[in-house]
């Protein structure tokens, strides 16, 4: 009996010190990721801004045979997200996406700390707190004609036969308001087309949140019941309370960033922007060079994307194309005469547009 407890003992001592080397070799291995994307507030999978670039990056890592990896903030701040961005570079980063323009002043603060590490900002430019812009060589910034986005939903669903339409915006930052006076742009000119201009009308307003909130629903239902038959619901999260009022009212909402047809059955169409592409160009341009540096055309640039990149645009799927009188050729027939320049999109944000149809702003 002793001598069978003595072996049991040193058997347990032996697996006891096969277990401990085993996690001490755990530990000692650390996991070297090239291209990282730091995630704004939410996850990879939040069908926006966070998941369209995972998915650029994703494709193009694989295709590449690039590693990778994704780093969530533990909070949203941008301290949180220049330690998550620190964090990355320190297990092996080379290349950091940042995706929205949360990530503006982060970038800021970090660029120059990194020389060697090779930035892409979406959505954003790099500042200050105090609004101070400045592009170190290292980062790279890609922008959207946002306009042209909001112009085809808005010409769409004229064409489609809605004449009450609504555009509610988040917060009146720049992108916002180009997707919202681009909407109105299309509006007004497929009304001319039609010749409707004295029966199509738009509610215009600015929720100042990019996060759903009981104010905006009780607005969206008082919309809807006072006739808007569709809204533009545009920033971040807000779509939320327009699809609910939207499928109480039996209503129709338009999505915005994202395809987010799967979203509500009350979503006709989405006024997207193409991050999953543009992550593909940008990493395919950088990768390019011999240095894997930005080329000279890009270092310390902004490029504004759209139909001419085919960045922009209406998702044209069966599953997403609710509109059932505007057909898909009509749409692609629209995409490029607007990406030859044929038809003209302003892209002004300070002065509103000159319009023939009624508008009520509301801010």
């Amino acid at each position: 009996m002793k001598k069978l407890t003595i072996f049991a003992l040193v058997l347990l001592l032996v697996v006891s010190c096969l277990l401990i080397a085993g996690c001490g070799k755990t530990e000692k291995k650390e996991d070297k990721y090239e291209i990282a994307l730091v995630t704004d507030v939410g996850n990879i999978d939040d069908k926006s801004f966070n998941q369209s670039a995972w998915e650029g990056v994703e494709a193009f890592a694989k295709e590449n045979k690039i590693t990778y990896a994704y780093y969530r903030p533990s909070e949203d701040s941008t301290a949180a997200r220049v330690e998550t961005m620190k964090t990355a570079i320190e297990t092996g980063a080379k290349v950091v996406v940042c995706p929205g323009y949360l990530f503006e002043e982060s970038v800021y603060e970090i660029q120059e700390q990194y020389p060697e590490v090779q930035f892409l900002l979406l959505d954003g430019e790099p500042h200050d707190a105090e609004y101070n812009y400045k592009t170190a060589s290292n980062v790279h910034c890609i922008l959207y004609q946002e306009e042209q986005a909001g112009y085809f939903a808005g010409y769409a669903a004229v064409k489609d036969g809605y004449t009450k339409l609504g555009f509610l915006g988040g917060m009146d930052v720049p992108a916002v308001i180009r997707y919202g006076y681009g909407f109105l742009q299309g509006v007004n000119d497929a009304a001319k087309e039609m010749k409707i201009e004295d029966k199509v009308s738009v509610k215009y307003w600015y929720s100042g949140s990019f996060s759903p909130t009981d104010e905006i629903k009780t607005k969206m239902e008082s919309w809807y019941s006072d006739g808007t038959e569709v809204v533009f619901a545009c920033g971040g999260g807000i779509y939320l309370s327009t699809t609910s009022a939207a499928e109480a009212a039996n209503k129709k909402v338009i999505g915005v960033d994202k395809d987010q047809y799967f979203e509500s059955e009350t979503i006709i169409t989405s006024a997207m922007k193409d991050l999953t592409t543009s992550v593909k160009l940008a990493l395919k341009d950088l990768y390019a060079t011999s240095n894997k540096k930005w080329p000279a055309d890009l270092a310390g640039k902004t490029s504004t994307l759209g139909a001419a990149d085919n960045c922009v645009g209406l998702p044209t799927a069966k599953t997403s194309w609710r509109l059932t009188k505007f057909t898909v050729a009509e749409y692609e027939k629209l995409f490029e005469d607007v990406k030859s320049g044929k038809v003209k999109i302003s892209n002004e944000t300070k002065a509103r547009p000159e319009l023939a149809i009624k508008v009520d702003y509301q801010n």
